[in-house]
C-alpha cells in the first residue's frame, strides 16, 4: 500500500470512529509502528489530525474540509509541493485569492510569515488555518456549501469590481488545450469566473491528474490564464503541448 493510501485509510477510519487507539491501526493497516507513527506525525502536521495518548482522534469542529471525500488527503504529496512553489511567486504586500480547493488550502499553510500579506477567499478551512495569523483575511460572502465547506459568492451580496486582487490562485478538474480549464461545481465556477476576470495574475494550481480531462461545467480558456502551477509527474507530451500556448507551465518537484 502507498503512503497516500495508508493515510488516506487512516482518514476513512477515523472518519467512521472519531478516536482511535495505536493498536487498532496496526492490525487495519498491517505496518510497522515506526511507519504508522510517521503517517501520523505527517497527517498531524498537516492540520488533519490531533494526536492523543496511544492514539488519534479527528478534528472537533466541522468548519475544516471533511476528509471524508479523501480530496484533502488526494495527491497530498505533488499538492504540497505545488503550494510550496506558489509561495515562491508570491510577495510581501501582495493581495492574492484563494479558492475552496485542497490544493489551495496547502498553500494557506506556507504564507503566514509574508508581510502585509492579504488574502481573499472562500474557504472556510482556509478561514480557519489564517484566523490567528497576521494575515489580512477578506472573506467573500454567500451560500455556505457544507460539502465542499466553500461559500459560493453571488454578485448582489460582495462587490467583486470593490476588489484589488494581483494573484489569483485558482483549482481545477480539468485542463485541455482545447477547452481550457472546467470542474464539476457550478457555485464555485461562477465565483473563480468573477476572480479570473478582476485578478492582474491567474494561476491555475492543479496536480498531474487533472490534465487531458474535460469535466462538467468550463470556469476559463487558455487564453485568460497566465500560468499553470502543476508537479513533476505531469507527462512530457503536456508539457510539449503548453509550450506552443500563450499559458507559463510551472512544475514543480514532488516531494
Amino acid at each position: 500500500m502507498l503512503p497516500v493510501e495508508r493515510r488516506k485509510k487512516i482518514m476513512d477510519l477515523l472518519n467512521k470512529r472519531e478516536v482511535l487507539k495505536i493498536d487498532e491501526l496496526l492490525d487495519e493497516l498491517d505496518i510497522s509502528t515506526v511507519t504508522l507513527r510517521r503517517d501520523i506525525n505527517i497527517l498531524a502536521e498537516q492540520g488533519l489530525i490531533i494526536k492523543i495518548y496511544g492514539g488519534i482522534q479527528g478534528l472537533k469542529t466541522n468548519l475544516i474540509n471533511s476528509p471524508s471525500d479523501g480530496r484533502i488527503v488526494q495527491n497530498i504529496e505533488e499538492k504540497e509541493q505545488i503550494a510550496i512553489k506558489c509561495c515562491e511567486l508570491i510577495e510581501d504586500y501582495d493581495c492574492i485569492y484563494l479558492d475552496g480547493g485542497s490544493t489551495a488550502f496547502q498553500i494557506a499553510k506556507h504564507i503566514k510569515h509574508f508581510k502585509n500579506l492579504t488574502v481573499v477567499t472562500n474557504s472556510i478551512p482556509i478561514i480557519n488555518e489564517l484566523i490567528d495569523s497576521q494575515v489580512d483575511l477578506i472573506i467573500l460572502g454567500g451560500k455556505m456549501s457544507v460539502k465542499k465547506r466553500s461559500i459560493a459568492a453571488y454578485d448582489y451580496l460582495f462587490n467583486f469590481s470593490g476588489l484589488n486582487i494581483f494573484k489569483a490562485f485558482i483549482s481545477a478538474s480539468g485542463i485541455t488545450i482545447e477547452k481550457g480549464i472546467s470542474d464539476y461545481n457550478l457555485d464555485e465556477v461562477n465565483t473563480r469566473k468573477k476572480i479570473i476576470d478582476i485578478s492582474k495574475e491567474v494561476y491555475i494550481i492543479a496536480d498531474n491528474t487533472k490534465f487531458g480531462k474535460d469535466v462538467a461545467v468550463g470556469i476559463a480558456p487558455l487564453e485568460k490564464v497566465d500560468y499553470i502551477v502543476t508537479d513533476g509527474g505531469v507527462r512530457q507530451t503536456f508539457i510539449e503541448d503548453f509550450q506552443k500556448t500563450q499559458v507559463e507551465l510551472v512544475v514543480a518537484n514532488v516531494i
